[in-house]
């Protein structure tokens, strides 16, 4: 099979698209054919080692796993011994991150527990877009911001794949949204439905007369102190990630009372239910950047690092959408 293989850290430019060996289905494991797969931050730190303490994850001088790869979509073909949650022909997908990596592949072996069924009416590209990033928005805005109708949202880093399912879902609960990202996408985030988007090279939205009652950082590229000053009086803010500084940041900010700052640790696919019932209702729908062709994986990578994506980069190992 070929795939996409990280033998050392380093700029995406070094990867490898190449012939592997197929995997085995193990003990409570399924071999899925995948069909389509997702660039995340996860594949940007993986592939580079960085930032280090990654290392501690993927492997401290080289990645443990070489196949990089966390997000899938995909038909079972094989079920191994004890594994009884799906059928040989199921239609799959999910954040597989919890039980391991390896969907930069046309093959995969992961542990069943992984996937969930793939509702019959969601492609193959928009179940592998879903997952990660909708959970991501949906566990943010509602498990821990308690997000309710007629609030003042921003999100920060509006045009990548989290902010894309996050616009949808503040809009269906009557907020008022606006967006952080670079002019470049402007009019790209404007069409996903955000009231307005804050240029972060010309405007500090910390730093000016508008307050918030939800902030949601895809970013973290500002203080947990200046992102404190945004906030209206019971405002949260909840951040999904970013530079380590920032999270080490918000952290003791918390030991000190800031209560109303939250990092949020992701349930893989846990919501995804709701997930397909929005989705099958019409009322969400991911933003796809491509999809290309799984051999495309090293610029893609470098693409999504440097922001330059709107939505969710897709890639395609078997053509079949």
């Amino acid at each position: 099979m070929k795939a996409i293989v990280c033998y050392r850290y380093g700029p995406p430019e070094d990867l490898l698209y190449k012939e592997v060996p197929e995997p085995v289905a193990k003990e409570h494991e399924v071999l899925v054919r995948v069909h389509a797969t997702s660039v995340n931050d996860y594949d940007w730190s993986w592939v580079r080692g960085r930032p280090l303490i990654y290392r501690l994850l993927f492997g401290l001088f080289k990645p443990k796993h070489p196949i990089p790869g966390m997000e899938l979509s995909g038909t079972v073909v094989k079920c191994g011994t004890n594994a009884n949650r799906f059928k040989i022909g199921d239609a799959v997908h999910g954040d597989i991150s919890a039980k391991g990596f390896g969907s930069f592949a046309e093959m995969l072996a992961i542990h069943e527990e992984a996937l969930v069924h793939k509702p019959a009416d969601m492609s193959f590209v928009d179940a592998a877009a879903i997952p990660h990033a909708a959970l991501l928005a949906y566990q943010a805005l509602i498990g821990i911001g308690k997000m309710q109708r007629g609030q003042r949202v921003l999100i920060n880093g509006a045009g990548g794949g989290v902010g894309a399912f996050a616009v949808h879902r503040a809009r269906s609960s009557g907020a008022t949204v606006r967006g952080v990202d670079s002019a470049a996408k402007g009019s790209a985030v404007l069409a996903q439905g955000y009231h307005h988007v804050v240029d972060y090279a010309r405007t500090d939205f910390t730093r000016t007369s508008e307050r918030y009652d939800l902030i949601l950082d895809c970013k973290s590229t500002r203080s947990p102190a200046d992102c404190a000053r945004a906030l209206a009086p019971g405002g949260q803010y909840v951040t999904i990630g970013g530079d380590l500084t920032r999270m080490l940041q918000l952290l003791i900010a918390r030991l000190f009372g800031k209560r109303q700052l939250h990092i949020l640790a992701l349930r893989s696919n846990d919501g995804l239910e709701h997930i397909h019932a929005l989705y099958s209702a019409g009322k969400l729908k991911p933003v796809i950047d491509g999809p290309y062709p799984l051999e495309h994986a090293a610029q893609q990578i470098r693409r999504f690092g440097e922001g330059k994506h709107v939505g969710k980069v897709v890639l395609l190992p078997t053509g079949k959408r």
